[in-house]
C-alpha cells in the first residue's frame, strides 16, 4: 500500500513556529475590506458573457401577425373611406387603431392599440398619420395601412 501524503508533509507548526502565533497585521494606511467584499472576490465570474441575455431572449414569447381575410378587409376599407370624408370636411375623426408591431429579433411581433385624432388618410403611401407627436421634432405617428388590424 502506498501512503498518505499527508505522512510525507512536514508539519505546519514546525514549518512555521517563528511566525505562527504572531498578532494578526492591521495596515494603517489601507481600510479593512468588509466581508461582503472580501467574499466578491470570490464569486464565479461569467465564462459565457451573454448566454444568460440569449437564453432570455429565446424564451421571449412574440406573436403571429393576424392575416385579415376579405370580409376584414372590406371593413377595414371602408373605415379609411368614412376617416377620409371626415377629414375632408374639415374634421379629424378621433379613432383607435390596432396594428402589427414587427419584432426586430425574431419573427413575429406584438400587437399595440393607439388612439388619437387622424391627421391623414395617405393612400400613396399607404399609411394613416395620427395627429399625436411621437419625437421631440415634432413627427406625427404613423401607421402601416398593411400592419393594421382594426380601426374603431
Amino acid at each position: 500500500m502506498t501512503k498518505n501524503i499527508a505522512d510525507r508533509e512536514p508539519d505546519p507548526e514546525i514549518v512555521y513556529a517563528d511566525i505562527f502565533h504572531l498578532p494578526h497585521h492591521v495596515s494603517d494606511s489601507h481600510p479593512q475590506m468588509s466581508l461582503y467584499d472580501r467574499a466578491a472576490q470570490f464569486a464565479p465570474y461569467a465564462a459565457l458573457v451573454g448566454y444568460g441575455d440569449m437564453v432570455s431572449e429565446e424564451a421571449r414569447l412574440v406573436d403571429r401577425r393576424i392575416e385579415p381575410g376579405e370580409e376584414d378587409l372590406l371593413l377595414l376599407n371602408r373605415e379609411l373611406n368614412r376617416i377620409s370624408n371626415s377629414l375632408a370636411d374639415g374634421k379629424k375623426p378621433e379613432v383607435s387603431v390596432t396594428y402589427f408591431v414587427s419584432d426586430p429579433f425574431k419573427p413575429g411581433g406584438r400587437y399595440e392599440t393607439v388612439s388619437g385624432p387622424v391627421r391623414k388618410v395617405d393612400t400613396a403611401e399607404q399609411k394613416i398619420i395620427l395627429d399625436r407627436k411621437i419625437t421631440a421634432g415634432g413627427a406625427y405617428m404613423e401607421i402601416r395601412i398593411a400592419d393594421i388590424l382594426c380601426i374603431q
